[in-house]
């Protein structure tokens, strides 16, 4: 064998030696975060999840927001990304527990009825205002602060995983997009979407945490300009005291 076939053969060998090591360092490197996020999300493959979407409070009929819309789009991309499988139903049909399957449910109390049953179990300290007029319509009362409305200027929304109790057999996850508008709630989402690798590595892969972001100039910029204003964990769950009633002798 000539030195100019062996070293032909060499560098073939070479090439084929260093395609086969960077398909798998790349293979298990996507199957190592597709497993992180698979376990933030509660999300195994071939496992179901339930979408829970609110009525549109502004329409007669039971519609669904656009925003909110929007927002169940990008939830989906995160149920394909983890080989899973989403169910879709109005917060007035959702007639079961939660822990039994992931759940993403969309929408403030007022519209939602599966979401005010989640604040008043697992968030006992948020108080929504539930009238539709006036200045502090929609506003979030957490630990005596209120953070009030302005619609298309400021505007707050609670972005939230809660862990079931393992003890019951139950763990998976719920998720919560409680916003004062349609738009808040898809900035939630959105925010998870983008964000869930760093909140996964700060509350770990099975923490709960409960976060208060404010949407920014919402008429301007739509979902996207977002701040965390405070990691309102402790006391959104911690129930509000109420001071004792005197009783008459």
């Amino acid at each position: 064998m000539s030195d100019d076939l062996r070293n032909i053969i060499l560098g073939l060998a070479a090439t084929a030696i260093s395609a086969a090591l960077g398909w798998f360092v790349r293979t298990y490197l996507w199957r190592r975060r597709l497993g992180h996020q698979q376990r933030f999300f509660g999300l195994p493959t071939g496992s179901e999840c339930l979408l829970v979407v609110n009525r549109d409070p502004g329409s007669r009929d039971w519609s669904v927001a656009r925003n909110d819309v929007f927002a169940l789009i990008e939830l989906a991309s995160i149920v394909k990304d983890c080989r899973a499988h989403a169910e879709i139903l109005p917060h007035d049909t959702a007639w079961q527990g939660f822990g039994a399957r992931t759940e993403f449910c969309i929408g403030g109390p007022v519209s939602n009825q599966r979401m005010a049953a989640h604040l008043r179990t697992m968030l006992p300290g948020v108080e929504v205002n539930p009238d539709n007029l006036g200045p502090d319509r929609g506003a979030l009362t957490i630990a005596g602060e209120t953070y009030r409305l302005d619609k298309g200027s400021v505007e707050y929304v609670l972005l939230a995983r809660l862990a079931a109790d393992e003890n019951t057999g139950n763990s998976r996850p719920v998720f919560l997009s409680s916003g004062q508008t349609a738009i808040t709630n898809q900035a939630a989402v959105r925010y998870l979407v983008r964000h869930h690798t760093r909140l996964a590595r700060k509350y770990g892969g099975d923490g709960s945490f409960c976060l208060l972001l404010k949407v920014i100039n919402s008429t301007a910029y739509g979902p996207d300009v977002v701040e965390v204003v405070a990691d309102v964990t402790r006391p959104a769950s911690t129930p509000v005291s109420r001071p004792a009633i005197a009783t008459a002798e």
